[in-house]
Order: C-alpha cells, then sequence, then structure tokens
C-alpha cells in the first residue's frame, strides 16, 4: 500500500502522522486491496479540513471531513471511508456470490 499525506497551510508533526497512519491501519484490516491512499490536511481561516482519496481494485474512494480540531476531522474522515469501504466490500462480496449460485444452477 503506497501512503501519501499532504498539508496545506498547516505543518504535518509527527504525532499528527502517525495519528493518521494508525486510524488508515483500520481500514486495511477490514480490506485487504487498499492499492493507494493519499491523506491531505488542510486549515482555512477556522476549518480544519481532512480529505482521503483511496484507489481500491477496481474503484477509487473519495471522503472528506471537516470541523475545529484536526484530530475530530480525521477521526470524522477514517469513519466515513471505513463506511465506504465496508459497502464497497459488501457488493463485491455479494455480487461474487450471486454470480456463483447463478453458475451453480446452469450446472444442475
Amino acid at each position: 500500500m503506497n501512503f501519501k499525506l499532504t498539508g496545506n497551510h498547516v505543518e504535518i508533526t509527527d504525532a499528527m502522522r502517525e495519528y493518521v497512519i494508525t486510524k488508515i491501519d483500520k481500514i486495511t484490516r477490514h480490506f485487504d486491496h487498499v492499492i493507494d491512499v493519499s491523506v491531505i490536511l488542510s486549515v482555512e481561516k477556522h476549518k480544519q479540513k481532512a480529505e482521503a482519496n483511496v484507489h481500491i481494485r477496481g474503484k477509487d474512494i473519495f471522503v472528506e471531513a471537516d470541523g475545529e480540531n484536526m484530530y475530530a476531522s480525521i477521526d470524522s474522515l477514517i469513519d466515513k471511508l471505513d463506511r465506504q469501504i465496508l459497502k464497497h466490500k459488501e457488493k463485491t462480496l455479494s455480487r461474487r456470490n450471486h454470480d456463483s449460485i447463478k453458475n451453480h444452477d446452469y450446472e444442475e
């Protein structure tokens, strides 16, 4: 998995980097086929914004979250990303199971 962390108008500290990496590991526990992850942290006036673009096999998932605290924005981002990844995983599994059932019916 390739990982890229970028900061716009914010300095990425080691603590912030470690926090994002540990949170991203949560996603790879659910879905092994993550190819590339790009996270952008930015500050605009009083709004702390976190964006993530995740490239998985067959799909790109983009999620963004904002708040008054950067760590809260990262938590919200990871929760949204986790839901999207699980949704994609369920779709691919149901599609695969549906196809195998359909093919099995024709074999009999």
